[in-house]
């Protein structure tokens, strides 16, 4: 409730019929001026909304400008019914100016219409977010992200969990995104990190003897900033003590479904959601971040090629992708289908069109054997009015992503994709190593501090490219909402899996010594997860980047025009910490 104050008695958004004849104090910006013959009227904004404000003498207002701050006194009054504006609440009242102050007044010229703020480029947005910020639709994109956060907070504090802060200034790790490093003044040549995940810290924690543990931790990771990435972000990270994957994914599954289905009126998918494997997922859909409101499915066809005539198919590794009753889209349909394949590095793309006596026609019929026409029918369940795209190359991993994309392309092409729906999914098994063709060896796939499924035995034993961590993704929509794992807590555990990268037990006693000394103290088994909070609210809103639900975030370059860093330091301040610069 308002406590009224020598500015306002009253909200500019709350003002109603009921408030008729009424004696009234506001404050806020001034919106909009209009001159109608004399008579003057004006909307004024707050945070809760938008009220008229008319001046009968037209003298008033005389000098004010849009944008500045006033607080006015005034009476409400009915609005004739032909004047009534249902676009606002509070369009069938108005107030009646008595008296008015200027507080603050815009002297500059605008750089941009508050209310079409969104129109403007983004550099210009964010040089001026605090007025981009009075944009309606902004603003209420930080409201919401309160409400979320309040919402996140009373949900983990009803599951049992216990909230902590862990620290900001931290160490560096040699594992994940760079780090953002703070060189010390104290210790002459170390330098702290800011964490790009409180993840020793939430583990140490298990090792405390915390039983539930989560917080709403600022991460930082020095890379290249996209849509659903930047510099600085937010993530609700949580851990549970004596628990399996199963007891992670109840917790997340409630987690998800009781926040988009507060904050959304969209179909959510219900608990519990699809399990879908590594393995599956880059088969079926062509990444491990499936968006299953598509229903085009990849399939893999390259066995019926291994022989071929055809010198692209042979050897190769091939997808194809069914799509039905298209077979008779025109021929500038399929050419953009091409172009778009061009776009991300295909030389092409060969599909076959399904005629009513199931005979094929497209680039490369002339191609097919009737063996390889009998077996694609078999193995695609084609048939009339169909099409079969297919995406090869000699890389499995190359021709899976583009089958994905070329999937995801089609969907949106095609209006397949539902967008009145959150489709959750939990992709999991995902492998503990993968081999780096720039590094020529063999690194971590996901998380180093994973439990591998099968322990200390497969690590010794089991080829490295066939290891599976018990590593989990919860994905929406065709975004990675969620990365966890049941962590390893058993130091022969840990010391294999790093010797197996090439870090010897003192590399990890020295990189790591605080999970290696806690180690060896009695650990329990423990597992967990890390929502990101930002990609929550791009869904929730329907935003299309991160940066629409921060309240003040760098540029995709990122860099912050508004504040101006990163800038340079005076020499004083790098001697301070003992660093020249080349």
């Amino acid at each position: 409730m308002l406590r009224a104050n020598k500015y306002r008695n009253h909200y500019c958004g709350t003002l109603s019929q009921e408030d008729a004849n009424k004696e009234v104090k506001l404050a806020g910006w001034v919106e909009n001026i209009r001159d109608h013959g004399g008579v003057i009227f004006i909307d004024l904004r707050d945070e809760y909304g938008t009220v008229q404000l008319v001046d009968n003498d037209g003298n008033i207002f005389n000098n004010i400008t849009k944008e500045s701050t006033i607080s006015v006194d005034g009476k409400v009054r009915l609005r004739k019914e032909s004047e009534y504006n249902e676009n606002i609440p509070t369009g069938k009242i108005e107030v009646v100016i008595d008296s008015l102050t200027v507080l603050g007044k815009c002297s500059n010229v605008l750089p941009f219409d508050i209310i079409t703020s969104k129109e403007v480029s983004e550099e210009i947005r964010l040089k001026y977010r605090y007025l981009d910020l009075r944009n309606k639709k902004v603003h209420d994109n930080i409201k919401f992200r309160s409400e979320v956060l309040k919402f996140i907070r009373n949900k983990m504090d009803s599951l049992g969990f216990t909230e902590v802060q862990t620290p900001i200034i931290s160490v560096s790790s040699p594992e994940g995104a760079r780090d953002f490093i703070i060189p010390s003044r104290k210790f002459k040549g170390k330098f702290y990190a800011l964490p790009q995940a409180p993840q020793i810290y939430k583990q140490l924690l298990m090792v405390s003897g915390f039983d539930k543990y989560y917080q709403i931790a600022p991460c930082f990771r020095d890379e290249d900033c996209r849509a659903d990435r930047t510099l600085e972000f937010y993530q609700l990270d949580f851990e549970m003590s004596f628990a399996t994957e199963e007891d992670v994914y109840e917790a997340g599954e409630e987690f998800f479904y009781s926040i988009f289905t507060n904050f959304s009126n969209k179909k959510v998918t219900p608990k519990h959601f699809p399990r879908i494997s590594y393995k599956e997922a880059m088969l079926k859909y062509g990444t491990d971040k499936p968006d299953l409101r598509n229903p085009l499915e990849i399939i893999d066809i390259s066995e019926i090629f291994i022989d071929s005539d055809f010198k692209p198919f042979r050897g190769a590794t091939i997808r194809g992708i069914k799509v039905t009753g298209i077979a008779n889209n025109s021929n500038s349909w399929f050419n953009d289908v091409v172009l778009y394949a061009n776009s991300i590095g295909m030389p092409g793309i060969g599909y076959i069109s399904v005629n009513e006596d199931m005979s094929f026609k497209g680039p490369i019929d002339k191609f097919l054997s009737e063996n390889d026409r009998k077996l694609l029918i078999d193995k695609s369940n084609i048939s009339s009015g169909d099409v079969l795209f297919f995406i090869a190359d000699k890389k499995e991993k190359v021709a899976a992503k583009r089958a994905g994309m070329i999937r995801t392309y089609l969907g949106e092409k095609l209006n397949l994709i539902d967008k009145e729906q959150y489709a959750f999914c939990i992709v999991n098994d995902f492998p503990f190593y993968e081999y780096d063709e720039e590094e020529d060896k063999y690194v971590f796939n996901h998380n180093p501090f994973s439990m591998p499924q099968g322990g200390l035995e497969v690590l010794k034993k089991e080829n490295m490219e066939n290891i599976l961590a018990y590593q989990y993704d919860f994905v929406c929509n065709g975004c990675e909402m969620s990365s966890g794992a049941v962590r390893n807590h058993d130091i022969e555990i840990m010391k294999e899996a790093f010797n197996l990268v090439g870090y010897n037990e003192e590399v990890v006693k020295n990189k790591f010594k605080s999970l290696y000394t806690a180690f060896q103290y009695g650990p329990p088994p423990h597992a967990g997860m890390a929502p990101g909070i930002d990609r929550i609210l791009m869904l929730l809103r329907d935003e299309s980047n991160l940066r629409e639900v921060q309240v003040f975030p760098p540029n995709v370059s990122g860099a912050d025009n508004m504040m101006g860093s990163p800038n340079e330091i005076s020499e004083e301040q790098l001697r301070e910490v003992h660093i020249k610069l080349r």
